[in-house]
């Protein structure tokens, strides 16, 4: 059964100027505010639509990754992601550099790396973004 997540956004005034809001509806958990500023420079305690999907990112890839691991018999200690997702002002997003550390006893860091390439490839957030360049920076803890 498909769901469905909703965010609003509210903006007010222009872009260089303005400043808005975005609301994560579905959940609840918070409003968050924006503005030109804190997209293109420094965040100054407000959240950009590129946060936004670096969050959505690392979590889509960590839950795959650990899905595909528990599926191959290796269910996970610890999957730890961090997604750096790079806006450049007149072009747009340029990429995403994805960094892994996993902690799954029983495997070697060749078939830990082997397992983050496919999740990489299948999380549907990737599958999403696969218009931007998508980078895979992988670590294990035995």
């Amino acid at each position: 059964m498909a769901t469905i997540r909703t965010a609003k956004a509210h903006w007010e005034g222009s872009l260089m100027e303005g400043a808005g809001q975005v609301a994560l509806e579905s959940s609840g958990v918070g409003t968050y505010d924006v503005t030109w500023a804190s997209r293109a420079n420094d965040a100054n305690g407000k959240t950009s639509p590129e946060e936004l999907i670096a969050a959505a990112h690392s979590t889509c890839f960590s839950m795959a990754l650990s899905h595909a691991l528990a599926q191959g018999g290796h269910a996970p200690t610890s999957i730890d992601t961090q997604a750096d997702v790079t806006f450049q002002p007149g072009e747009g997003i340029t990429g995403i550099k994805l960094a892994v550390n996993g902690n799954v006893p029983g495997l070697t860091a060749d078939e830990f790396a082997e397992f983050a390439e496919g999740a990489k490839k299948n999380c549907p957030v990737s599958q999403a973004l696969s218009a931007v360049p998508i980078t895979l920076d992988v670590t294990f803890t035995a």
